[in-house]
C-alpha cells in the first residue's frame, strides 16, 4: 500500500528569514495523525535566507541528518563538529545525551535550502557524534545513493538506528527500484522535480508511505532529486 502526503498538505512556517516546510508535526505545528512514520520523526524542507541562520540550541537523543539542495550552510556544535555543508555533502549529528548546535547559511548573498531530517536512535543515552561526507558527485544520475545507514555500508555516514537513507538524482526517463525487506517500510520524499512511484506522479515536496510493496520503481519524469528512507 502507498499513501501519498502531498505538498500542500505540509505544515508550514514563514517568517521574515526562514520558509520552512514539515511534512510531520514540528514546533508549533502539531497533528496526531502525521507525528513521523515508523522512526522517521521530521522532514523538514527549509529555505534560510543569506546571512541568516537558527542560533545554539540544544537537542537530545535524536539523530539528525542534514542534506543541502542549494547554497552552504556553516554547521557549528559543542562536539567540535563544524564545517559548511554543499550539495552533495551528507552530514550527521548524534544528539545522544545531550548536544548545542546551530545552522546558519554560509553566504551573505545567496539562500541555502536543505532538507532537515530526524530519525528516532534504536536507544537513548548514547554519546554525542557528528560525521559529515561528500557523497552525490555531480553528474552521477540514475542510481541509488546509500547515504545514511547503520553499519555505515559503502561508505555512507552512521546512524544508531536500523534504517537507511538512500538518495537518487534522476534525469527525465530515469528508472531506479528497490526491493523493502521482509517486515520493512518505506518513505520516499521528492526533494525536487518530478517522478512516479509505481505509476503514482509525485511532485517537489511530496512523500509517499509504502508498506507492504514487493518493489517500489521511480521514474524519473523530469529531472528530480529523491529521498528514500528504509525503516524498520
Amino acid at each position: 500500500m502507498i499513501t501519498l502526503r502531498k505538498a500542500k498538505d505540509r505544515f508550514h512556517t514563514r517568517i521574515d528569514w526562514l520558509d520552512s516546510w514539515h511534512t510531520f508535526s514540528f514546533g508549533d505545528h502539531y497533528d496526531p495523525g502525521h507525528m513521523g512514520f515508523r522512526v522517521l520523526r521530521v522532514i523538514n524542507d527549509d529555505t534560510v535566507q543569506p546571512g541568516q541562520g537558527f542560533g545554539s540550541h540544544p537537542h537530545k537523543d535524536m539523530e539528525i541528518v542534514s542534506y543541502v539542495l542549494s547554497g552552504g550552510l556553516s554547521h557549528k556544535d559543542s562536539t567540535g563538529g563544524g564545517g559548511v555543508i554543499r550539495p552533495g555533502d551528507v552530514q550527521r549529528m548524534s544528539a545522544g545525551t545531550g548536544v548545542v548546535h546551530s545552522e546558519f547559511n554560509a553566504s551573505g548573498t545567496e539562500p541555502v535550502h536543505f532538507l532537515q531530517i530526524w530519525i528516532i536512535p534504536e536507544k537513548k543515552g548514547i554519546a554525542p557524534g557528528y560525521e559529515q561526507k561528500t557523497l552525490v558527485r555531480p553528474g552521477q544520475t540514475g542510481k541509488l545513493q546509500l547515504i545514511a545507514s547503520r553499519d555505515g555500508r559503502e561508505g555512507s555516514v552512521t546512524i544508531h538506528q536500523d534504517a537507511s537513507v538512500h538518495a537518487a538524482v534522476l534525469e527525465k526517463g530515469q528508472r531506479v527500484s528497490f526491493q523493502p525487506g521482509a517486515g520493512r517500510h518505506v518513505w520516499v520524499q521528492v526533494a525536487r522535480g518530478s517522478t512516479e512511484l509505481n505509476g503514482q506522479k509525485l511532485a517537489a515536496g511530496d512523500g509517499a508511505a509504502a508498506s507492504g510493496e514487493r518493489s517500489l520503481e521511480l521514474a524519473g519524469t523530469e529531472p528530480a532529486e529523491v529521498l528514500l528512507f528504509d525503516l524498520p
